[in-house]
């Protein structure tokens, strides 16, 4: 069963509109949203938890729609926003006292052992946490119900790379059972890239692909050539380009490569930059 399937969702504004987005995510496996700021991630995120109306289209978490699992199966769902809000009043220990009693699976015992992980103070209150405190505090709640989605917006903003690195080991351990998914935006992409088993690329509210990560670097590559061998591409072959004062970095389907051309590998971060430049006419 899939974890998560969105099927012609939209929303729109005045001035932008997201979608339509047709993007499934299977169980067992960790999808990546990247996007600029205003790209549309946020808005997707808020829709699949039915934090705003849709204007189109349906999500479906679990195999039921999200109107009805959302915040009804709240259990099976964890969720990370970019601001991880609390009581401010409140110390970490006491948000797990009150989470005990929002979700019926609360595990007190793995929220302690996460409290500790992250070394986060007993008696310090939120409204003196920091940025990162605040943000491992989130992934704690997150972490301690039982969840088998985890939906997390920029979950490791704020972090240091350390801290970082602990989390993406987290969020890779709770995929290994496999009735567990997750879906994370960042703009953190070394991340993603690390963690990811696919990858969606969301421009101006508009899905520009979804991928497994590994097709990407087996489908695209790049060619960094002089202007002049640039130039004798065939234009229709070229996804995407950028000038450098060496020369242009092309990106290209391997299979669409000159015969004989010398073809890069191509990171994730660039191939987004490359393909939005093409998909922009720059």
């Amino acid at each position: 069963m899939n974890a998560l399937e969105l099927k012609q969702l939209e929303k729109r504004y005045d001035g932008f509109t997201l979608g339509p987005l047709d993007l499934t995510l299977p169980s067992g496996a960790i999808l990546g949203l990247i996007g600029e700021n205003g790209a549309g991630k946020t808005t997707t995120i808020k829709l699949i938890l039915d934090m705003i109306r849709r204007d189109g289209g349906t999500v479906t978490l679990g195999g039921r729609d999200n109107r009805e699992s959302y915040p009804l199966g709240k259990e099976d769902v964890g969720v990370v926003l970019d601001e991880v809000s609390f009581s401010e009043c409140l110390t970490a220990r006491e948000v797990g006292k009150i989470m005990r009693g929002v979700f019926r699976n609360w595990d007190a015992a793995a929220y302690e052992g996460y409290l500790r992980r992250f070394d986060l103070p007993e008696k310090k209150k939120f409204k003196e946490f920091s940025l990162g405190m605040k943000k491992k505090l989130g992934i704690a709640v997150a972490l301690s119900h039982r969840a088998k989605l985890l939906i997390l917006d920029e979950p490791t903003g704020g972090l240091d790379p350390v801290a970082r690195d602990e989390v993406v080991d987290l969020f890779s351990e709770f995929t290994r059972d496999e009735s567990h998914a997750v879906l994370i935006s960042s703009h953190i992409v070394s991340d993603l890239e690390k963690l990811c088993d696919y990858i969606a690329f969301l421009h101006r509210g508009k899905l520009m692909l979804c991928e497994e990560k590994d097709r990407l670097y087996e489908e695209y590559g790049v060619v960094r050539c002089a202007r002049e061998d640039f130039a004798a591409l065939d234009p229709s072959a070229v996804l995407g380009k950028r000038e450098t004062p060496y020369g242009v970095e092309a990106l290209l389907r391997r299979e669409n490569a000159p015969r004989g051309m010398d073809v890069g590998r191509v990171d994730i971060e660039e191939l987004f930059v490359l393909m939005v430049k093409g998909g922009d006419g720059k």
